[in-house]
């Protein structure tokens, strides 16, 4: 993959360790990685881990737990400030069962405090290449949703069902028109 160690952020490869000494795991996740595969240097590095906010927040003295519908814990080195956030899992039933996540009329998600593990983090996020986890102990890059090779190919694509991940959180259309201009990828017709 081409991801060095000296790449990364002082503060962030400090809190992936720290998280795996106390026994939990700690990835460096999203934007982070898929920059430092394009060969960018990215503008901050966000943490994600199977600690729960109160676990991180008892292993960091500086860091505070913030956020309503997600709680995450904010790690501060200095002038810099890790993002760090639980696994989160989709919490909805099967196809055929009702998802019990609260929604408003329009179907947009208003709670979604339900952790998980990696993987279904991962099917939480919005775009394949922000689906990207890198761990800074084994040098490896986990990628559920076929991220690196969206990296390679240039192209923005939505995991899940596009329809319903827009009605889910809006903004992202905002999000897909913004990545595809800062990164000149093109966004997939579907």
């Amino acid at each position: 993959h081409g991801i060095r160690r000296d790449q990364l952020d002082d503060c962030a490869l400090k809190t992936c360790e720290t998280l795996a000494q106390a026994g939990f795991k700690g990835y460096l996740v999203g934007g982070a990685v898929r920059d430092l595969l394009l060969g960018k240097t990215p503008k901050d590095f966000d943490v994600a881990t199977d600690a729960t906010p109160e676990e991180v927040r008892r292993l960091f003295r500086r860091s505070r737990i913030i956020g309503r519908r997600f709680q995450i814990v904010h790690v501060m080195c200095g002038r810099v400030t890790i993002e760090v956030t639980t696994f989160r899992a989709n919490g909805q039933k099967e196809a055929d069962e009702e998802d019990e996540r609260p929604t408003d009329e329009h179907g947009r998600l208003l709670s979604d405090n339900v952790f998980g593990n990696m993987a279904d983090d991962a099917a939480r996020r919005d775009f394949t290449i922000n689906a990207l986890y890198y761990d800074p102990l084994s040098e490896a890059v986990h990628d559920y949703f076929g991220g690196v090779a969206d990296c390679k190919k240039r192209v923005l694509r939505m995991i899940g069902d596009p329809e319903t991940r827009f009605r889910e959180d809006p903004v992202r259309m905002l999000r897909a028109a913004r990545f595809a201009a800062k990164l000149d990828f093109h966004i997939d017709p579907d």
